[in-house]
């Protein structure tokens, strides 16, 4: 699946695809879909971190986006991001999160990033789960019950994948 750069033209279609994975999901820990005006102000946070926002089209239609963001906004961290990818509800299972996370997986190794973690809401989310392993990373901790949405309690998967020559040499 060709990968491009989002635009500010994406905005309503990802806003969209968002918005049905907050209402409809436990991916996400979101309880209110949030408007086109903050996905833009995430977008652009993002980027200024010299971070990447991607999105996975066909035929001009958005199917699907992720990027990666840093990981905490502490000094140390800095050369530590997370990603978060979102597939349009009625394509699922057609490699586009993979594809996705394999793109933000190259561009912040280009970048100078050297771990990247996956956050995963629900621990019964054995898709996303699956598809992070597929790519080489590892799970690395779980947060029982830590969060609460729908009326029950949701685990948090920690997954790690390092980058590049990730932890062997200092950069």
């Amino acid at each position: 699946m060709p990968l491009r750069e989002a635009t500010p033209d994406d905005l309503p279609a990802m806003t969209a695809i968002y918005a049905h994975h907050v209402l409809t999901g436990t991916g996400t820990f979101e309880e209110v879909p949030p408007g086109q005006e903050e996905i833009a102000a995430r977008m652009a946070r993002i980027r200024q971190a010299n971070c990447a926002w991607l999105v996975a089209e066909e035929r001009d239609e958005v199917l699907g986006y992720g990027y990666f963001s840093p990981l905490r906004e502490r000094s140390a961290y800095r050369f530590s991001v997370e990603d978060s990818i979102y597939v349009r509800h009625d394509v699922h299972g057609q490699g586009l999160g993979k594809s996705l996370v394999a793109g933000l997986l190259e561009r912040a190794e280009q970048a100078g990033f050297r771990q990247m973690f996956a956050v995963i809401g629900d621990s019964e989310n054995v898709g996303s789960i699956g598809l992070h392993l597929s790519l080489g990373f590892r799970q690395v901790g779980l947060l029982r019950s830590a969060g609460l949405k729908f009326g029950r309690w949701l685990d948090v998967v920690y997954m790690q994948r390092s980058l590049g020559v990730g932890d062997k040499m200092p950069p």
